[in-house]
């Protein structure tokens, strides 16, 4: 039973000392091994969405949208949602191309 307890306690004071040292890293003035990836990290997101942002003040615009009206955009909403509950027939993808003739011009 003694050496039950001092094994124990030998792994209880290894986790110990190994967060101990985990956690030192940052208290005691490390620096990061990547510093300069660090300080822009999420820039290439930020910069992804400015490019694809046609027009960053387009919700200050009171004006309706022009080209489509409000009833051609129901429907093309409501086909659209249709869609999702009867999808269309899968084709037979083996017969594509394929015709009854030898291809001999026949």
């Amino acid at each position: 039973m003694k050496a039950f307890q001092t094994a124990s306690s030998v792994g209880i004071l290894a986790v110990v000392f190994a967060l101990a040292g985990c956690g030192s890293t940052a208290s005691s003035g490390m620096q990061s091994r990547t510093p300069n990836l660090d300080a822009q990290f999420g820039q290439a997101v930020e910069m992804a969405k400015a490019q694809q942002t046609l027009n960053p003040d387009a919700s200050k615009n009171p004006d309706p949208v022009k080209g489509v009206d409000g009833r051609a955009a129901r429907e093309a909403i409501e086909r659209y949602e249709a869609s999702f509950q009867r999808p269309p027939p899968q084709q037979n993808i083996f017969s594509i191309g394929v015709s009854g003739t030898s291809g001999g011009g026949q």
